[in-house]
């Protein structure tokens, strides 16, 4: 069972850069798909994207695309979501997420395992 923690966020102006991080303990990354989710007050929680193992495909949410990009490193045992040209639209609580398998599944459910999750505020 592996366990998750994020770390990485913060206030920032629109425009700005962010890189999260997830580091996992327990078991490796290696065996999981990971995935990022976030969600915003009122709002129900979206994936913001998801990656297989190996890294060898990775899903984003139309408005992310070209913004931001996940990556994982197996050896750290983490893995990162970097976030460009921040929008105060991606203001919301940040969660990594894994789960076993092969299915780059993008609803909550399908994951089991999750972290605490990190703010992100992107002010005007």
């Amino acid at each position: 069972q592996v366990q998750l923690v994020e770390s990485g966020g913060g206030k920032v102006q629109a425009g700005d850069s962010l890189t999260l991080s997830c580091a996992a303990s327990g078991s490796n990354i290696a065996s999981y798909i990971m995935a990022w989710f976030r969600q915003s007050p009122g709002k129900e929680r979206e994936i913001v994207t998801s990656q297989s193992r190996g890294g060898r495909s990775s899903y984003y949410r139309e408005s992310v695309k070209g913004r931001f990009t996940v990556s994982r490193d197996d050896d750290k045992n983490t893995v990162y979501l970097r976030m460009e040209n921040l929008k105060p639209e991606d203001t919301a609580v940040y969660y990594c997420a894994a789960r076993e398998g092969a299915m780059l599944y993008r609803t909550q459910e399908m994951y089991p395992y999750w972290g605490q999750g990190t703010q992100v505020i992107v002010s005007s």
